[in-house]
């Protein structure tokens, strides 16, 4: 709204329009931004706590993953909403390192705030910050270490490294070992470098037994039974169909009428179309398959000659399962009976159907080099499962992460604690305003090891100031913190290492997060007439009791 020269008022805007301008909406939204990213600093690392998430609907989840968490949060404020953003393009990008990308995001808009109070203008804080991160994609570059595909000590200890920090730590030597093994089965080689594609990993959940019980199958598992009775439960050395098409008989696609006149005609009409459903089964016998996996149905004179005839079919799969089915067992898939052969079947060691509880599962065991698995993840209940999934998500993407580059880092805070001090070095050599955003980002940087020390119990300051002083001696870059023994040190003697590119997302995705929230200077809210949410009074200690996280789903940030 306007006035000249005491005429009537002006409305630009709609009326009741909010609106925050300036130095007060800067302050706005970093707050919301820190307030979020506080709610997921105890998770991170081994020691880290869990969250109890309840929806307005009562379901409950307990985590400490950093996605999920961000996920599941009812977050109203728009700069907030930003940094769920950045989670969830972590979690999608890398699968591991949301919680850290979420507390590096808190801590330079932190940073960033205290120089906006020393009149330091948002776009050199932004300019300082790019160059500062374009800096440390350099330094992790020179910090980080080769490893071949056939390693898998070293690659077994990257993905320990991120499961120990999960909910199912207690099972991580049994789920290490199946994870390598998953994502080694699926690996291709293409054009000299190693790719994974995770969607050939199927992870199917089934309540029951204990953590340390789930299975690496060799094949696939299907959520499905055998079509009839008659048919046998298990199939040795079973030589595999699969179907794109019905086993019954085609109704037109128009209208047609059959005038019948006796009890013969009848007869003969029943006897054609029982000869019809016997030739595509005499196709199938003719192909040598004994197990047959149809995505679509399969009429039931169909499944008692099948049945006879000793054949173990399956109807109504999913196109994603034949897919995958082909995958694993060397299967071409037929468009009609007829194009069945011996050549397009595919092999299995053994085909069967197994009860788990109430449910009955369909494994295909003990294919021939499949490039498809399936994860069969056992637990003591569907919470403790859920959390197995999810960690088992990022111990993935972290195998695949480090196949694919084939580098990797020292954890423990190791490699931020030497990127603080190259960028500290860098900023020197900048000089001018820009200095001081760099050495705030590398300030900001050694937040993580600090997180670590104080999720561990330990002293931060002693820790922050034992560690820089470990990193000035000479071939000293793996220096970190063992948060069992409260010591610095060698991260790579003691095997907590982690992917590069997990690192190198983190940088990318905090500070591009950040230098957008910096630049906005203005929140126009038009939601007729509402203004922007609050922030909470005194931070994090106006939301209600944060620290149970009970009562989440629906709390307004």
């Amino acid at each position: 709204m306007s006035t000249q020269g005491g005429q009537v008022p002006v409305l630009v805007l709609k009326e009741g329009t909010g609106r925050t301008i300036g130095r007060e909406a800067q302050r706005s939204n970093i707050m919301a931004a820190k307030i979020v990213a506080e709610t997921v600093k105890t998770t991170l690392g081994p020691c880290g706590m869990d969250k109890m998430l309840v929806t307005g609907m009562g379901d409950i989840a307990i985590t400490n993953d950093g996605a999920t968490i961000m996920k599941e949060l009812d977050v109203q404020h728009p700069a907030a909403k930003m940094l769920v953003e950045v989670a969830k393009a972590q979690d999608n990008e890398v699968g591991d390192g949301t919680t850290t990308a979420v507390i590096l995001s808190g801590e330079l808009l932190s940073k960033a705030e205290s120089l906006l109070e020393r009149n330091v203008h948002p776009t050199v804080i932004i300019e300082g910050f790019k160059k500062a991160s374009e800096k440390a994609q350099k330094i992790l570059d020179t910090v980080a270490m080769s490893v071949e595909f056939s390693d898998d000590k070293v690659i077994r200890q990257i993905a320990m490294t991120s499961l120990h920090s999960k909910g199912i730590n207690i099972a991580q030597d049994h789920f290490t070992k199946l994870l390598v093994d998953a994502v080694k089965q699926v690996a291709e080689k293409i054009d000299g470098k190693y790719k994974a594609d995770l969607d050939l990993i199927k992870v199917v959940k089934k309540h029951g037994k204990s953590l340390d019980e789930s299975e690496l199958v060799k094949g696939m598992v299907l959520d499905k039974e055998v079509a009839s009775s008659q048919m046998p439960k298990i199939v040795d050395n079973a030589k595999i169909a699969l179907l794109n098409a019905k086993l019954e008989i085609e109704k037109t696609e128009f209208d047609a009428k059959i005038n019948i006149e006796s009890p013969d005609q009848m007869q003969l009409f029943l006897d054609e179309e029982e000869n019809m459903i016997k030739e595509m089964v005499a196709s199938i016998q003719k192909s040598g398959a004994t197990v047959v996996f149809c995505e679509k149905g399969i009429d039931d004179m169909a499944l008692h000659f099948l049945g006879k005839a000793g054949i173990l079919a399956v109807k109504s799969v999913s196109s994603s399962d034949i897919e995958k089915l082909a995958r694993a067992t060397g299967a071409s898939i037929a468009a009609s009976v007829k194009d069945l052969a011996k050549e397009t079947l595919g092999n299995a060691k053994r085909v069967e159907e197994v009860k788990i509880g109430d449910d009955k599962l369909l494994y295909i065991r003990d294919c021939k080099n499949p490039k498809a698995v399936t994860l069969v993840i056992r637990g003591a209940s569907n919470h403790v499962i859920d959390e197995a999934e999810r960690s088992l998500h990022d111990g993935l993407c972290v195998i695949r992460n480090v196949i694919e580059d084939g580098k990797f880092i020292a954890g423990g805070g190791a490699s931020e604690a030497e990127l603080a001090k190259g960028l500290r070095a860098y900023a020197d050599t900048v000089g001018g305003r820009e200095q001081l955003a760099i050495e705030a980002f590398a300030d900001a940087v050694e937040t993580i090891p600090l997180t670590l020390a104080e999720n561990a119990g330990l002293d931060p300051i002693d820790i922050l100031v034992a560690l820089r002083s470990a990193h000035e001696k000479k071939d000293s870059k793996y220096m970190g913190i063992d948060v069992n023994t409260g010591k610095i040190v060698c991260m790579c003697t003691k095997m907590i290492i982690e992917p590069l590119r997990v690192k190198q997302q983190v940088i990318k995705s905090a500070t591009e997060a950040t230098n957008m929230i910096l630049k906005i200077d203005d929140l126009i809210s038009i939601k007729g007439g509402s203004k922007m949410p609050p922030m909470p009074p005194g931070g994090m200690g106006g939301m209600g009791g944060m620290g149970g996280m009970g009562g989440m789903g629906g709390m307004p940030y």
